[in-house]
């Protein structure tokens, strides 16, 4: 199961707009439909829709909804999967046809155009633990600027950690056991990785997320407007400006030719990247050279957190039935069983937090890393704003780019930016 780092829907919009906002409450959609009375009887026919979870968890799912049904008598769950691509699209196209499953696994950028557009409960109203029983980071990542109410029961998670070659280290006389812990520190190590060795610590441009990891804000507090072109953020671009002068940088890292860091790593010719907890397994699954030389650490700044978890339709017409389903499936026994059955995933249950046998290290490089990984999921955060989509992503890396390949100064590029997905997201 590949764990996805979910970007923006991006094409959504357009499908939605079919709905002419007739669920909608007040001027601008601001307000969303917390849906049906969901306090009556459990009992009666729901729909469940998961994204590319056959075959390979086909009897993990059909476990829990067989447990679900004997739990609640008189209650029939129909499991609907659809594949990995084309996934937005197809959740859009059910809304816009008035189709949407009771219950839909949705990332939090999926779950915010239906949010905006009244489809999705307020779980708020119908669950009064939600604090208690989820993690604060995955919750808050179905809460959205401009939306009073959260959108989602959080299911299963995963965040980054730091990975680095220990041969490479070694190499140019740097301590393994001793990597960088911030973004100066790793300049300053890949200056003398250069020196002495050519080799490439640093392998990639900055995004949005990187200025929420230093506590640069991205978006508005009222999520209206994107203010990223502050000094701060200047002075980090400013960071990798000079380091991509210096040669710290591959060549190509602003280009379409481009390999991406995760793969450069996985062939050696780096010695920094980036990944989840079960990152380290893919990388010998591809390079068994790898075998160890690889060692891990926290993730410098704030932890990013990527999130699963499952909305209920506020269009559903047996909702008591539904929110029942997406608790069930969401409640820390099923979440531990999951992860138990996929490396890397961790639950997004608060009581689960407080089992660290769920992530014991065995003394492995891997369970080092799994260990890191889920000792950070309690502070964890969404770093990079769901409102931006796959427009803005692409602006934001022009200008990016063209900031650190010296094109024009830091700053221009993120006025520049910052305008255009400020134009962007007026239209969202």
């Amino acid at each position: 199961m590949t764990i996805r780092r979910i970007g923006a829907a991006g094409a959504a919009l357009t499908v939605l707009a079919a709905l002419g906002g007739c669920a909608l409450n007040g001027a601008g959609g601001t307000e969303a439909d917390a849906g049906a009375d969901a306090s009556g009887e459990v009992t009666g026919e729901v729909t469940l829709q998961t994204w590319a979870l056959k075959p390979s968890f086909t009897e993990y799912v059909e476990g829990v909804i067989d447990d679900f049904e004997q739990e609640y008598p008189g209650t029939t769950v129909t499991w609907l999967d659809q594949p990995g691509d084309g996934y937005s699209e197809k959740v859009l196209a059910q809304a816009a046809a008035g189709e949407l499953p009771d219950v839909t696994n949705l990332p939090p950028d999926f779950a915010l155009s239906l949010a905006r557009e009244g489809l999705l409960t307020d779980v708020t109203e119908v669950d009064d633990t939600l604090e208690d029983t989820y993690v604060a980071g995955a919750l808050e990542a179905y809460q959205y600027r401009g939306i009073e109410g959260t959108f989602g029961f959080p299911w299963y998670l995963t965040t980054d950690l730091n990975y680095w070659n220990t041969e490479m280290f070694e190499a140019a006389g740097l301590d393994p056991a001793a990597p960088p812990t911030s973004l100066d520190e790793l300049v300053a190590q890949a200056r003398t990785m250069m020196d002495e060795t050519g080799g490439y610590l640093m392998s990639r441009k900055p995004g949005v997320g990187d200025f929420a990891a230093e506590g640069i804000p991205v978006l508005s507090e009222d999520g209206t407007e994107f203010v990223f072109n502050t000094p701060e953020a200047a002075a980090l671009l400013d960071v990798y400006r000079t380091a991509y002068a210096d040669g710290l940088l591959p060549d190509d890292v602003l280009t379409d030719a481009y390999l991406g860091n995760s793969q450069l790593f996985t062939e050696g010719k780096v010695a920094w990247s980036t990944g989840g907890g079960n990152f380290i397994n893919s990388v010998l699954e591809n390079n068994p050279s790898l075998e160890g030389k690889i060692t891990s650490s926290p993730y410098m700044g704030a932890t990013p957190l990527y999130v699963q978890g499952l909305s209920v339709s506020s269009q559903s017409a047996n909702p008591t039935t539904a929110v029942a389903l997406a608790r069930f499936v969401t409640n820390a026994a099923n979440q531990e069983a999951f992860a138990a059955e996929v490396p890397g995933v961790f639950p997004s249950t608060t009581a689960s937090q407080e089992k660290p046998e769920l992530a014991e290290s065995d003394g492995t490089p891997q369970g080092d890393a799994k260990q890191i990984a889920f000792s950070n999921l309690t502070t964890a955060q969404v770093l990079q704003p769901v409102e931006v989509d796959e427009a803005m992503t692409t602006i934001i890396n022009q200008q990016f780019a063209a900031a650190i390949a010296g094109d024009k100064t830091s700053q221009e590029a993120l006025d520049a930016a910052v305008e255009e997905c400020n134009r962007l997201l007026a239209d969202q």
